[in-house]
């Protein structure tokens, strides 16, 4: 019977995880909350089966992991819902995964060809998300910089690096606590698109910031 309950907390998390693929899910604004929660279950559960003592642990592990997901997910939607309106731009998009916010920023709107100095123009969006990381303080941040496969790898890898530096430190500039934040590039090892296409390079040209909740 033990046995049985041990497999079973696993699976029915499973189940459920499997269920966030419905159709219509990902239109739910509770859907990162609950894929958090989701989340954080199942792996309680793992952590209370690998203290022992059985189901019990287990159920208690499921139950904390649960609570600390959905309050991870909905600190996230709310984040990224005040981060939305704050910046306006239709250029940039911001992805809630459920436990990071990934906001994409274009590097055809940050930077002219082979510069990595950011455009007057989107200095103002910057300022607007070092107030949101301001807002709120118990996250981590990283700025990465990508790029196509146009030039050399390591003039890309150079490029990618400045980029997210200078990112970086419009954050800062902007109040942003430089603890808080690592940047780093890597220049066209990380595609998102083809490059074999002029749409697919622009997609691949981009600075991504990953803001990762303290945990």
């Amino acid at each position: 019977m033990k046995t049985r309950t041990l497999i079973a907390l696993p699976l029915v998390a499973i189940v459920a995880l499997a269920g966030c693929t419905e159709p219509g899910y990902m239109n739910d604004p509770n859907s990162k909350t609950q894929k958090g929660a989701i989340t954080g279950a199942l792996i309680g559960g793992i952590v209370g089966l690998a203290q022992g003592d059985g189901a019990g642990k287990a159920a208690a592990g499921a139950v904390i992991g649960g609570a600390v997901g959905a309050g991870i997910g909905n600190a996230l939607d709310k984040q990224a819902a005040d981060l939305r309106q704050d910046l306006g731009n239709d250029n940039v998009t911001i992805v809630n995964t459920g436990s990071q916010l990934i906001v994409t920023l274009p590097q055809d709107i940050l930077f002219a060809t082979d510069s990595a100095v950011v455009r007057a123009g989107l200095q103002s969006d910057l300022g607007a998300l070092a107030r949101n990381l301001q807002d709120y303080p118990s996250t981590t941040v990283q700025v990465v910089g990508h790029t196509d496969n146009t030039g050399s790898a390591s003039y890309n890898q150079d490029l990618s690096t400045r980029r997210a530096s200078s990112v970086s430190a419009i954050l800062i500039a902007n109040g942003t606590a430089s603890y808080r934040i690592q940047s780093y590039g890597r220049g066209e090892d990380a595609p998102v698109a083809t490059n074999l296409t002029a749409e697919g390079r622009a997609q691949n040209r981009r600075v991504e910031i990953v803001i990762s909740p303290n945990t």
